[in-house]
């Protein structure tokens, strides 16, 4: 069941969302092409929602990932809650996102949280552990998604977080040459170990080898298993909104098609998918809207289950009478 919002700031605040719209395109160009077939109501906020992010993650590089880089970003979260915004388009976006479809501070604070975790430098053990990040720094990303959406069914809320989760794990498949060298490393040191490989020194020596495309391919199959599940939860949005997120979900699953093909080899090749493919999965998501499949009602994954539990405990957003009649 989704929730009816008020989109007259929509329309208010167009020349902001231009420049959030703009952020999209020149950022990325696979949620962009994915963002053509949402409606316009949900496109613009999505758009905003992505500016907002970019800018926070560009924050974190251009500070050189240091403490105050990062209380920079939580104080801005906190003025964006205020009310008092910074003079930035993304800012004043995020304000109307807040208030109006009642988006809860916990889901943009764990993004920041994921922030943090790389500053650290933390490395993930297990797999559970690399879950956890995910669900900082992608899984929170479909519960806001959802939220703007209209989404407030909790089995609905936790196929979006595998959606964000999936996309997370795919991107760590595709950057783990580019990761190393940058001197990070997110692949499951366990699965790296069992594999034959020392975490350390390959990270030393970034090379690509039989071994390290088993352990590729295992996060793959752990993507895989997610996308099949968040699917199931696309039906359940507003129907405007299903072509734009299989399109998503096909584009970023094909970077994993890519990847195999590679032989998993990510070290020396970075995988992407070609104008012409993407142009395929956008006509194929809108075919793929006539096919509807039972919703998954799964519990979330441990690692997702607060960004569930917060839309749950959100305060409801006001519907566009009670706005009228305030």
């Amino acid at each position: 069941m989704t929730t009816q919002y008020d989109y007259s700031w929509l329309e208010a605040g167009e020349s902001d969302l231009a420049i959030c719209r703009q952020m999209l395109r020149e950022g990325s160009h696979s949620f962009y092409a994915a963002s053509l077939l949402l409606p316009w109501e949900f496109r613009e906020p999505a758009c905003a929602l992505y500016a907002f992010c970019r800018l926070s993650d560009d924050a974190i590089d251009d500070g050189e990932g240091d403490e105050a880089a990062l209380a920079r970003l939580a104080a801005r979260l906190d003025y964006i809650y205020a009310g008092t915004p910074f003079d930035h388009p993304a800012d004043r976006a995020m304000v109307q996102i807040a208030d109006v479809y009642g988006l809860p501070k916990a889901l943009p604070e764990a993004l920041l949280d994921g922030f943090r975790w790389d500053i650290e430098g933390r490395t993930y053990e297990t797999i559970d552990d690399l879950l956890g990040y995910c669900a900082r720094v992608a899984g929170s990303v479909g519960a806001m998604m959802a939220v703007i959406m209209g989404v407030r069914d909790p089995s609905t809320l936790a196929r979006a977080c595998d959606l964000g989760t999936a996309m997370q794990l795919t991107n760590i498949a595709r950057d783990v040459g580019e990761d190393a060298r940058n001197g990070r490393i997110y692949l499951p040191l366990e699965w790296l170990r069992e594999a034959g490989i020392d975490p350390a020194a390959w990270l030393q020596s970034p090379q690509h080898s039989d071994a390290l495309a088993g352990v590729v391919a295992r996060l793959l199959k752990e993507a895989d298993q997610l996308y099949l599940r968040a699917r199931t939860g696309i039906p359940k949005l507003p129907v405007g909104c299903r072509p734009g997120i299989y399109a998503a979900m096909r584009i970023y699953r094909e970077i994993g098609v890519v990847v195999r093909h590679n032989k998993h080899n990510s070290v020396d090749d970075r995988a992407y998918v070609r104008r012409g493919r993407k142009s395929f999965l956008l006509g194929y998501a809108m075919l793929s809207t006539l096919r509807p499949q039972p919703l998954d009602t799964a519990p979330p994954l441990a690692a997702n289950a607060f960004l569930v539990d917060a839309v749950k405990q959100a305060k409801r957003p006001k519907t566009v009478a009670e706005r009228w009649f305030a």
